[in-house]
């Protein structure tokens, strides 16, 4: 059995249920929106944010869950497609999961529409069902995921990152949507518990260690049997090459930033850059970072019960540190 499908075992039947009201609540009177949030609808990927949400709240509450919890999921995965849409306007993309995203099919001015679009209804949503407490969550995250954004654009301009900033990069970019799931999981069943803050941070801990696990595809070996160096061509600042330039003497250190920033689409040099941060540690540096996280993930698991809801999380945790893509 596929990894995913273990993990979802518990919570299959919740999950099929969410897909059914998840497109209910982007349904509207255009037709033209329907036909494109349907096309987003069936091109979803492993929609590991609801699992996230479902997991969360039959752990905490043996195994209930209400229709809050439904809701829940539903805002989160609302919003989220919201920024993915937008994402692939801003990086003028013209895929998303292998398929055509939304911008590439119906232009720029309708994907910025449809963003705008869910995002109201993931809101609304919340608003309709006086679920504020839940609707304070995500503000919170969408917020902090568009400060990240900003502040990882920012800190490219100058390449000046230190590690801390990096980490509230991906703190606020990554991490605070995975902690957002849980810590509504959570409140969806046990509200104003000790649970909700527990579960956040549990959450963001996960987040950490998933964006770390990214950062070291770009230096793994992709399907050709070679590092894509993708990050270093969009002068991304990740944690490998960060350790590794804070380390590296004067005259490594102005030859890597030179690289970065003048040379960064010439492949040859950024197989050189490739190949300095292997050799000086960076990869093994990020590699028992990430560890780290995913262990403090785990501590916190262990002060609840055993159920299959916490194997299905542990499993989900340790999933996000071994994935191959």
């Amino acid at each position: 059995m596929k990894i995913v499908e273990q993990i979802k075992q518990p919570i299959a039947f919740e999950m099929d249920l969410f897909e059914q009201k998840f497109l209910l609540s982007m349904s509207s009177k255009v037709a033209l929106l329907n036909r494109i949030t349907t096309y987003i609808v069936n091109r979803k990927g492993k929609q590991m944010r609801p699992m996230f949400v479902f997991l969360v709240a039959k752990m905490v509450s043996n195994g209930e869950v209400k229709e809050r919890t439904y809701r829940g999921a539903s805002v989160i995965e609302l919003i989220h497609t919201a920024t993915l849409v937008h994402d692939d306007v801003v990086d003028d993309s013209n895929r998303r999961r292998g398929f055509f995203s939304v911008n590439a099919l119906w232009k720029n001015k309708i994907a910025v529409l449809i963003g705008d679009y869910l995002l109201s209804k993931g809101l609304l949503l919340s608003i309709d069902n006086n679920d504020f407490d839940l609707l304070k969550i995500i503000s919170v995250a969408v917020r902090e995921m568009s400060e990240g954004e900003l502040l990882q654009i920012e800190k490219a301009r100058k390449l000046d990152i230190t590690e801390d900033v990096y980490y509230e990069i991906i703190r606020q970019k990554t991490a605070t949507l995975i902690a957002a799931c849980c810590s509504l999981g959570a409140a969806s069943v046990k509200p104003e518990s000790e649970h909700v803050e527990k579960m956040r941070k549990f959450g963001e801990l996960i987040g950490m260690a998933f964006q770390i696990k990214d950062d070291l595809f770009d230096y793994s070996d992709d399907q050709i049997g070679k590092p894509t160096g993708i990050d270093i061509k969009e002068q991304k600042m990740t944690l490998p090459l960060i350790h590794v330039l804070n380390n590296a003497d004067k005259k490594d250190r102005k030859w890597l930033i030179n690289s970065i920033k003048n040379h960064n689409k010439d492949k040859k040099r950024v197989k050189e850059v490739i190949a300095y941060v292997k050799a000086h540690g960076g990869l093994d540096y990020a590699i028992s970072k990430m560890t780290t996280f995913q262990n403090e993930a785990l501590d916190i698991l262990n002060n609840y019960p055993d159920s299959n809801y916490k194997t299905s999380l542990e499993l989900m945790v340790n999933y996000v540190i071994e994935r191959k893509k």
